[in-house]
């Protein structure tokens, strides 16, 4: 399948960089309005370079467009796509709210195309693992859940606006912080628990910036804390907070009636998934019990230590992932839509997700928006996991 990209920025690359793992994708070309971006891009992977959107949207050859413009732009460009004909994947969140994003998923049925949104890590092998876990009733039936995306304190003393990409591309710090990073990372979480849980219910929620000057000029600074409690149909609550304040921890604990399982980092696309039992075999209490004594007497003043079986992984890793600090593959998510659009499937990255996704988001950002308003108003058909390797 024939795709065009729309946003050469900082993530472009990471996009580029795990194509590899899917001959079927071929690179077209790609459109951005900074003509040294695009430049970089283009010539780092070959394709061609547009000189407009119309340009790219008038060439037959391109089936699927790649949104990669900074969120705010999302909606404007999807529509754009749409409109033209296009299947459209999107870059995180589909929208900035959950109007416009109902706009989309209605227009792209109208249309009758395909628009799917990132993020694609629900995919992912630790993912899947987790969720075949929890089929398999590793931990008994699933009551809470405690779900991190803080990114530690990187302003203002870490000064990110001066990070590059391989191309030489600034990371967008500018944007980041008014946009708001639960905005640009909730959806890792927020996903992940749609797959397992279905859609939300309910969510109560708080926000706040609690650091206003991150050492860079902005229009406006968006919240860099918030936390929600988000209840499932199942009667599964999730606790999910997302900030630049607390040192970095993107865990996952997921506690059931019969044992805890838990994943260190899930923007570790191949992160090992652990499992405990509740209460621990007695040889195991015992081990336990010693070695935290002796940690006592050390000084040690982590959380208890505890023996944890590690879960077999549900499917083999790709060939090629973005690199040993971020072990991801970005091109999943127009992977997965292409094999659906081919074989004329639902996506199980699907338009009603990102929509639901984008509720959640907005509701976990913005809560004074959805004063009196508990129950969440999008929904999405039951997601199929990946078929599991032998």
């Amino acid at each position: 399948m024939n795709l065009a990209i729309v946003g050469c920025g900082y993530i472009a690359e990471l996009y580029g960089k795990t194509l590899a793992n899917y001959p079927e994708l071929n690179l077209v070309g790609a459109y951005d309005n900074d003509a040294t971006k695009l430049g970089l891009f283009c010539s780092h992977w070959s394709s061609r370079r547009y000189a407009d959107i119309d340009e790219l949207l008038a060439d037959g050859a391109v089936d699927l467009v790649l949104n990669l413009t900074n969120p705010r732009s999302h909606y404007e460009v999807t529509r754009c796509c749409i409109e033209a004909g296009k299947h459209v994947y999107s870059e995180k969140p589909l929208a900035m709210d959950a109007v416009r994003a109902r706009e989309l998923v209605d227009l792209a049925r109208q249309k009758g195309v395909y628009l799917a949104c990132a993020p694609c890590s629900m995919l992912a092998e630790t993912a899947q693992t987790v969720w075949k876990a929890l089929r398999e009733n590793s931990i008994g039936k699933v009551r809470l859940v405690y779900a991190n995306f803080d990114d530690g304190m990187i302003a203002p003393k870490l000064s990110p606006w001066l990070w590059r990409n391989g191309t030489g591309v600034a990371w967008p710090a500018k944007d980041e912080f008014e946009v708001g990073c639960t905005y640009e990372h909730a959806g890792y979480i927020l996903t992940w628990l749609a797959a397992f849980f279905g859609p939300a219910v309910k969510m109560t929620s708080y926000a706040a910036c609690l650091i206003q000057d991150k050492g860079i000029a902005v229009d406006s600074m968006a919240p860099d804390f918030t936390v929600g409690c988000i209840e499932y149909s199942a009667g599964v609550v999730a606790r999910v907070t997302c900030g630049l304040v607390a040192p970095k921890d993107k865990s996952l604990t997921v506690i059931g009636d019969g044992g805890i399982l838990t994943v260190s980092h899930l923007r570790n696309d191949v992160c090992p998934v652990y499992v405990r039992s509740i209460p621990p075999s007695r040889l195991a209490l015992a081990v336990e019990r010693r070695i935290n004594r002796l940690r006592s007497v050390l000084r040690i003043v982590e959380p208890d230590w505890h023996i944890w079986r590690r879960y077999p992984m549900a499917r083999r890793p790709p060939r090629v992932l973005v690199g040993a600090d971020k072990p991801v593959d970005f091109c999943r998510g127009p992977a997965e839509m292409a094999d659906a659009i081919r074989h004329k499937r639902p996506c199980r990255l699907s338009a009603e997700l990102g929509w639901h996704i984008t509720e959640l988001i907005e509701r976990l950002q913005y809560p004074e928006r959805f004063a009196g308003r508990p129950e969440i108003a999008s929904g999405f058909d039951p997601i199929q996991p990946l078929p599991l390797e032998q």
